[in-house]
């Protein structure tokens, strides 16, 4: 096994569990003082026996950390990391301190690259990967599918373009093997200090297409709408729910002063939001994405220039032809399915009077 670093570690108990949770397809690892070990399997939780004390959670966790990634933890008092076994499985681990000692949540990353029929996305979307040039977002909550939605379509522009395609993320979560594209993975912590600083170093290397895993802070979203509008494909993924909330998220991060130049940047760039989550099933063994689907045009562009952005809703209506969709619209179809049920998708609705 290797931590994010490259450094060999050996393989012990906490690694034998991640190697039982990705058996029987759980989602996430939780390791927490003073509780059972429990997974998240389709979207809910199951519990082991025993209750962990604080010595026996630091022993779990610790053992797949190296020197330094130890001595950083207990510097900063949480870490962010990928971990690679023997058989190339990934997983993707936070561990941070609290009054009671250390907790770790682990995220168990499929070996390959799902497509977009595997995760149950729209066809539709696949558009999203012809520009040459502009802003694609995918919002959602975490452990939403941002991730699997985002390795999509680098996947499929890694199938049909000929580009050099960067990515910038924290941690390196899928591995994107080169096809047609020349594919260059950056690790915020192990192979560059931070997404702006990553950012500005990827406009020097020749980019056609750059993935910043996260907009995380004002400079880096500052950095890839400005990359997005210089002739670059930016795809990055934002904690919101609604194509509406995604504007309105992305214009308010900057200060009143630039707010104007900001939302004229955004309307030109835009050329597409993917906003999802992932509900359970009815009978529990499976979840399915619910998606907001937003296709930028010039109406649109003309809503987000004009800070009108409350008339979204009914653009979005107007396009169904054109592939897009509201959350809403999108839970009502897995519910006419039979995949979900009407009370899963009240828990998930935006109108939640529409699923009463």
């Amino acid at each position: 096994m290797e931590s994010a670093g490259g450094a060999p570690v050996h393989r012990g108990k906490l690694m034998d569990i991640l190697s039982k949770a990705r058996e029987i397809k759980a989602s996430d690892l939780h390791i927490s003082v003073g509780r059972p070990i429990f997974l998240r399997l389709n979207g809910g939780l199951r519990f082991a026996d025993a209750a962990l004390s604080a010595a026996e959670t630091e022993s779990l966790l610790f053992e797949v950390l190296d020197e330094e990634q130890k001595n950083q933890l207990r510097k900063e008092l949480n870490l962010e990391f990928s971990l690679v076994d023997e058989t190339g499985s990934r997983y993707r681990g936070i561990i941070i301190h609290h009054r009671l000692g250390w907790d770790g949540v682990f995220r168990v990353i499929n070996n390959e690259v799902m497509d977009f029929g595997e995760l149950g996305l729209p066809e539709d979307i696949a558009r999203l990967t012809e520009y040459q040039q502009g802003l694609v977002l995918v919002g959602g909550p975490s452990g939403a599918g941002k991730t699997s939605t985002l390795a999509a379509l680098l996947d499929r522009i890694n199938q049909t373009r000929q580009d050099h395609i960067i990515t910038v993320e924290d941690p390196i979560e899928y591995i994107i093997h080169p096809k047609k594209c020349q594919v260059t993975q950056r690790e915020v912590g192990s192979h560059t200090r931070s997404f702006s600083y990553a950012l500005r170093a990827a406009l020097r290397e020749d980019p056609d297409v750059i993935m910043v895993g996260e907009m995380r802070d004002l400079e880096t979203m500052s950095m890839a709408i400005t990359a997005a509008e210089t002739g670059h494909l930016v795809l990055s993924s934002i904690h919101t729910t609604s194509a509406t909330r995604t504007i309105g998220a992305l214009i308010d991060a900057f200060p009143p002063g630039r707010q104007d130049q900001i939302r004229m940047m955004v309307a030109e760039s835009l050329r597409g939001i993917i906003c999802q989550y992932l509900v359970p099933s009815i009978d529990g063994m499976a979840c399915y994405p619910a998606m907001e689907i937003l296709f930028s045009n010039p109406g649109i562009a003309s809503i987000i220039r004009e800070n009108r952005t409350h008339m979204l809703t009914s653009e979005i209506q107007t396009g169904k032809k054109q592939g897009m969709r509201l959350m809403d619209d999108s839970l009502d179809e897995l519910v006419r399915e039979g995949k979900v049920s009407r009370a899963e998708a009240h828990k998930w609705a935006l109108d939640r009077e529409r699923f009463g």
